[in-house]
Parts: structure tokens; sequence; C-alpha cells
């Protein structure tokens, strides 16, 4: 069964064989409230649910098939209806508030050169119905989910239609009532989809993988920069700054020995002015097979005190879920698809 997420009353009672377009509205309601088995569902008629409990099994058209639990992490591993598998993690910030990490693609066509979902390269694009639902398969985990970030599996501009549309999902009053404000969608750079997103004028963050500051780094180790180098990227974040008026947040992943000095520090600081950012600094998370190290400890604090005197706002990220591959850039999984059950 496809996934019923995003899709018109109309849709979905094709997809489900119903009778009247009410019932459909029915299950979306207790989709919302986390009741995903069709026998659960008491507001509709008996016969209804047996039918759809017997064809269906649930109102979900993915399953959970891997948990994998750190400290401040939940990361899951999620069988689709084609038997493609994603990864999704649910953040913790230690204080009661959680963030769900999703997914909008089945691997990722950028091919970023630190990153593991990369080298998977672009299976598919994921529905924004399998996008929302790697949210409710968060939500069961059991504590309030506050904020939503788009820096799963793949990137979510290159998938643009059915990640807004899966935004629109999730910030609908009657639904799952997420603010825009409380999403974050990221990008590593992709000027059209910056433009797009501008175009939209929805009050939703964007972050953007930066990671170098001069052209000739940045396309050796992100091949988007050779079709989208940072003078433009920069002028399409200065015009979604215009708009939005919000603080943007750029990604800065530290790569021991190629990002790190005084002049990548002072190239850094060039590209901020004329926006109101914050650099996030993210000390490179270790994927053996990619070839780059993390930065030492002296590394990240002489960077640190670089950006300090040239006034750039920054904060440094340790990212969580590192002990279950559930941190930045980490997220892969092993094999495209998982034999059905």
């Amino acid at each position: 069964m496809e996934s019923i997420f995003c899709r018109s009353n109309e849709d979905i009672v094709k997809i489900l064989g119903l009778d009247k377009p009410f019932q459909a509205r029915i299950i979306l309601q207790n989709l919302i409230k986390g009741v995903y088995s069709f026998s659960e569902m008491t507001s509709l008629p008996k016969a209804l649910r047996e039918r759809l409990s017997e064809e269906f099994c649930n109102a979900l058209s993915s399953r959970v098939i891997d948990r994998e639990d750190a400290e401040s992490a939940i990361k899951l591993a999620v069988k689709l209806e084609n038997g493609d598998v994603i990864e999704c993690v649910r953040l913790s910030d230690g204080k009661g508030r959680y963030t769900a990490c999703l997914s909008s693609q089945v691997g990722c066509a950028m091919g970023c050169s630190f990153c593991k979902t990369g080298t998977m390269g672009l299976i598919r694009n994921l529905t924004a119905g399998e996008i929302v639902e790697q949210f409710v398969h968060l939500s069961s985990l059991g504590e309030h989910i506050s904020h939503i970030v788009f820096m799963g599996m793949g990137e979510a501009l290159h998938n643009f239609t059915a990640a807004i549309d899966a935004v629109k999902e999730l910030h609908r009053e009657d639904g799952f009532g997420i603010s825009y404000r409380k999403m974050t969608i990221s990008t590593c750079g992709l000027v059209p989809g910056i433009r797009k997103l501008t175009e939209l004028d929805i009050p939703i963050r964007l972050a953007v993988s930066l990671v170098a500051a001069d052209d000739e780094t940045r396309s050796r180790i992100m091949r988007v920069n050779r079709a989208y180098p940072l003078s433009q990227l920069k002028s399409a974040l200065i015009s979604f700054q215009r708009h939005q008026d919000r603080r943007l947040t750029l990604e800065y992943c530290m790569l021991g020995g190629v990002n790190t000095s005084h002049k990548s520090a002072e190239e850094l600081s060039v590209f901020c002015r004329g926006l109101d950012v914050l650099v996030n600094l993210i000390p490179w998370n270790p994927i053996p097979e990619l070839g780059f190290r993390a930065p030492t400890e002296t590394e990240i604090r002489t960077f640190e005190n670089d950006l300090k005197k040239l006034r750039v706002n920054y904060t440094i990220r340790r990212s969580k879920g590192q002990s279950v591959s559930a941190a930045c850039g980490q997220l892969a999984t092993e094999i495209r698809k998982q034999p059905e059950m």
C-alpha cells in the first residue's frame, strides 16, 4: 500500500477502496492521533475495519525494521513499501526538547566526498507521504517532537515538491501542527532550490552546508560548487534573507587539515559579510572509508580563536548519535532493499 499522507480524500478512497470520502478523513485523524491499526479505528464500521485489517494490516505504508539507541539519539531503519530502506533519527537536547531528523531521498546524488550517504548514489526520491511517515514513526517512540530538520539522507531541495508538500502536511493546524519556524531545511547549496524556496515565502529556517569558503577547496570536496559556486550561493542567500529577515545557519563540517587553517577562517569571515548568519562548527564524524580525518582538539580551538578575532558569530556542535552512526554525514543503509517478509 502506498502512503496515504499528503493525498486527497479522493485518492485515499481509491487506494483503500472506501465507500465514502469522510471515511478517509476519519482514518487520517486516527493516524495523527497515533492510531495506526485499522482494527483500533472504532469510528469506522466494523466490517470496514475487518476488511482493511485483512488487506493492509495497518494504515502506514512503511515499517520500522531496526532501532539503535544512543545517549541523545535514536536511529530507526525504515523499510518502505517497495523494499527500499531509509534512516531517520530522533534527537534530544537533554532539556526535554526533541527533534526529528528526516530523510528526503533514498541515497543522495550530491556526492559530497565527506558524507557516507553520498556513497550510495541516488536510488530514488521519497514521496511526501514517505517523508511524513518518518515523523510518525519517530513520534511513536513516546516523546513529543516539537522540531523537525531535513538533514537525513538526501538533499531536500533536490526533491523540492515532495519535501515542501511534507512540510505543509506537518504544519497543518488540524494535523501535526508543527510551526514552520520550528522546521529547518538543509541544503548543500542548490541555488535553484534556494531561489524557489525564497519565492514560496514560508517562514521555514534554512541551513546551508558550506564546509569551505573558497571555490577551489569547496569544488574539490562538494561537486555542487562546480555548478553553483560561492558567488551564486551567496547571492541566493542574500535574496532569501531579504525575503525572510531571519538568521541563516552555515553548517561548517571541520575536516582535519582541509578547512581548519587561519586562511580558511579568513575566507569564511569574508563569505559571512553582508549576511546575518550563525556558523555551526561540526567536527567531522569519522567514516573510515572516506579518507578524511577528524580535526584535533588543537585545530578546533585554534579555528575557534580565529573566528573570535574575525568577529564571526559561531557555535560548536558535537554531533549526537555517533555511537550508532546517526550523526551528521553518517546515515546510509548498507543495502538498497530488504527482502520482503
